[in-house]
């Protein structure tokens, strides 16, 4: 389905959750002197323009990154990421994930990122244009099961649709696993939304039925983006979970909690 752009959502509560957890999960990987990959299967832009007309009909960026910016300490690594795209590309920048990847990766590793949206990867192609990557115009699905594994082998691969489609919910449970059998040594982040139609429920039911290595699920709840939005949280479901992602989670808590006050 080709009509989703995130730009209507960058830096909602979702990606702050979403990006600060894969922020500290690259900072921990390379800190290893060993080359890494890092795969992407819904890239999106990589940078976004807060306010461009379809971020601020929505207001979500206001909502999330625009209450939260300052819960991080400027040490933290996502701290750190928003502060270099924000001086290199002005105030209202914000990073999606292939720029907190490409700004978080060395010299030494591999990127490659799957957008299917004509214009997203275009805009994607423009953004990542300094780093290097491997910017497939593909289905991510695909070339999730092409590269894996990658080569180098250490790495993670972040799976992120927008469940616009409703048996994304089905496939990507079963995308995690024909991963996981693949390359058993990656991480593997699957994002998703915490709906009112509990949609996701099922998904995850499959993937805790599974025993796959490492498993760590972690969500944060917030109020709807405005009434009749049915999404009320963001979750993660992460196999091979790096050291420190556990306790990361836990500042993440403290940090979305502080929204009730």
């Amino acid at each position: 389905m080709l009509s989703y752009q995130h730009i209507y959502h960058a830096g909602n509560l979702a990606d702050v959750h979403k990006h600060a957890l894969l922020a500290v999960m690259l900072d921990y990987l390379t800190r290893k002197d060993k080359p890494l990959s890092y795969l992407e299967t819904h890239a999106g832009r990589g940078l976004y323009r807060l306010d461009a007309p379809e971020a601020q009909k929505t207001g979500e960026a206001e909502q999330g990154i625009g209450r939260l910016a300052a819960a991080f300490p400027p040490d933290h690594p996502y701290a750190r990421i928003l502060a270099r795209v924000q001086a290199d590309h002005g105030p209202s920048a914000y990073a999606g994930s292939p720029l907190v990847a490409a700004l978080s990766l060395r010299a030494i590793d591999r990127m490659h990122l799957a957008e299917l949206h004509p214009r997203e990867h275009a805009a994607l192609a423009e953004a990542m244009s300094p780093f290097g990557a491997d910017i497939r115009h593909q289905d991510g699905v695909e070339m999730a099961l092409a590269l894996t594994p990658p080569e180098p082998r250490r790495g993670i691969m972040l799976i992120d649709p927008s469940y616009e489609v409703k048996t994304d919910y089905t496939s990507m449970a079963r995308l995690v696993a024909q991963v996981a059998r693949k390359w058993n040594v990656g991480v593997i982040a699957l994002w998703y939304p915490i709906l009112t139609s509990r949609a996701h429920e099922g998904m995850l039911a499959t993937l805790e039925s599974q025993d796959l290595p490492g498993a760590l699920r972690h969500e944060v709840r917030f109020p709807p983006a405005r009434d009749g939005h049915g999404m009320t949280g963001s979750g993660l479901f992460i196999v091979n979970a790096p050291f420190g992602t556990a306790e990361e989670c836990a500042r993440l808590d403290a940090i979305f909690a502080g929204l009730k006050h």
